[in-house]
């Protein structure tokens, strides 16, 4: 009997154990269930383990209790895993969108279970079912990106300018792009720019403000995808449908730092791009070692850690009965949804360290090492 009581035993340890290895969150508490559940798009890239980082030690300091899953670029693999969240008993989810208007059914879902929703970064699309939304200015990191190339281009005039977007499934690729629209559009009309790989956008270059049908069409033609590899390929196509003349000094329009280092490394690559000005956005690592080298000129910088803040303080507000504070409203295309904005910063070669490294942010070590 004895030995008998002491396999059981042994037998109740070992599931105890292997049940804790099958945790994916965060647990912040020993209390029961989940709180707050959030979904992110991938793993993928570095900006979205950042992320991950931020929330599962904001959350577990404010003593609640959480988990953080991955959708990994699949909107069914995202429903799940907010099937796999309300089950867990959560009360507030925090859902960054991998499809903007596919991920509805999901946070319907959440919202038939008593769930508050807040749409992290990227709004959904079509659905009521969206309480809340902390984002960075999108429209405004479109203009810095813009504003940028205007104020570092050659001088002259018939400057080719290649545009490039991120993926047309997510709403903040046409936000994005509408802010450096605004500010591009008026040099491509007068001359200065000579759009190089878009017919829809040559079709559309007297018009500043273009409907989100316009907007469409356009990012057909120069969508990455938010792909390292598919921004790279169609650099490369654009450049070899072009000859010398759409070539020489170039501005390049890239939506973020993954996509800015993988184009920038076909432009660098081309004999006939004598100089190159490129934008990019999330102040990864990787980018900031490339601006310090001059292989990216820019990044825009979102504090992930205060965006992060800023929807973990929405969750407290929410789990102490209380209504978050909130700044603007964004549409959604169902409702205008109540909204907390956070600032964004452009960081060059000239002040990444004051921004970046003074701040405590990343250190020279991190970026310095960083492939």
């Amino acid at each position: 009997m004895k030995k008998f009581g002491s396999i059981l035993l042994s037998l109740v340890l070992a599931v105890s154990v292997l049940a804790g290895c099958g945790s994916t969150g965060q647990k912040a508490s020993s209390g029961s269930g989940t709180q707050v559940g959030i979904v992110l798009p991938t793993k993928d890239e570095p900006r979205w383990l950042q992320d991950q980082k931020q929330f599962e030690t904001l959350l577990t300091e404010a003593g609640f209790t959480s988990e953080v899953l991955f959708s990994q670029g699949s909107s069914a693999t995202e429903k799940t895993n907010v099937e796999s969240l309300i089950t867990s008993g959560i009360k507030v989810l925090v859902i960054c969108a991998q499809d903007a208007s596919a991920a509805g059914a999901a946070v319907e879902a959440a919202k038939d279970a008593g769930v508050t929703v807040i749409c992290y970064d990227r709004l959904i699309t079509g659905t009521d079912a969206v309480d809340y939304y902390v984002t960075f200015d999108s429209v405004a990191v479109g203009v810095a990106q813009g504003q940028y190339l205007i104020d570092n281009k050659p001088e002259g005039s018939g400057i080719p300018l290649y545009l490039y977007a991120g993926a047309a499934t997510d709403n903040n690729a046409f936000l994005f792009f509408e802010g450096a629209w605004s500010v591009l559009q008026p040099y491509i009309a007068d001359g200065t720019f000579v759009i190089a790989n878009s017919s829809e956008a040559v079709a559309l270059q007297d018009k500043n403000e273009l409907t989100y049908d316009e907007k469409s069409k356009i990012l057909g033609q120069v969508t990455t995808d938010w792909d390292f590899n598919t921004a790279k390929s169609k650099a490369e196509a654009h450049l070899t449908a072009n000859d010398a003349s759409m070539k020489g000094d170039v501005l390049i329009l890239a939506p973020n730092d993954g996509t800015s280092r993988a184009i920038a490394d076909a432009f660098a690559a081309d004999a006939d791009v004598s100089s190159y000005v490129i934008t990019g956005q999330d102040a990864e690592l990787a980018s900031i070692n490339y601006i310090q080298a001059g292989k990216q000129s820019m990044t825009v910088f979102k504090n992930t850690s205060t965006l992060a803040a800023d929807s973990v303080a929405m969750a407290k507000s929410v789990l102490n009965g209380e209504t978050p504070k909130t700044d603007t409203t964004y549409n959604n295309g169902n409702v205008d949804v109540p909204s907390k904005q956070t600032d964004v910063t452009v960081v060059t070669a000239d002040n990444y360290k004051s921004v970046l490294v003074d701040s405590g942010y990343y250190t020279q070590a991190d970026i310095d090492s960083a492939q």
